[in-house]
């Protein structure tokens, strides 16, 4: 470990932004392709550690989500890691159909415009 990383032995030592969320990028632990960005709380971090699929808040609707409820299309967690400072989550699934709303596999599917 550097002397510069974040010790970490629990959830709560995670740093939370102040509206008590942090960054989980999400990837496809086979392909490594990364499929979507959304973000965890305590209690949606601590119900995907404790269910083994993907649970979010939504910043919008102000409320946690399991990611599929509604489409079927969920992620099994494989492994989460998190990032030196402790401030961002790399959430490593086994996707079950699309991961973005729009139907697509990755909600990175659009390149941006060129210079």
């Amino acid at each position: 470990m550097n002397e510069d990383d974040v010790e970490v032995s629990n959830i709560d030592d995670l740093q939370y932004d102040e509206r008590g969320l942090i960054p989980a990028i999400v990837q496809e632990e086979s392909t490594g392709q990364v499929l979507m960005l959304a973000y965890m709380n305590r209690e949606s971090l601590g119900r995907t550690i404790e269910t083994g699929r993907t649970w979010f808040f939504s910043r919008s609707r102000q409320e946690l989500w399991p990611k599929g409820e509604t489409s079927g299309h969920i992620q099994k967690v494989k492994k989460i890691l998190f990032d030196c400072d402790a401030d961002a989550l790399l959430v490593q699934v086994e996707q079950v159909g699309a991961a973005c709303h729009t139907g697509e596999k990755s909600c990175f599917y659009r390149e941006a415009p060129g210079e």
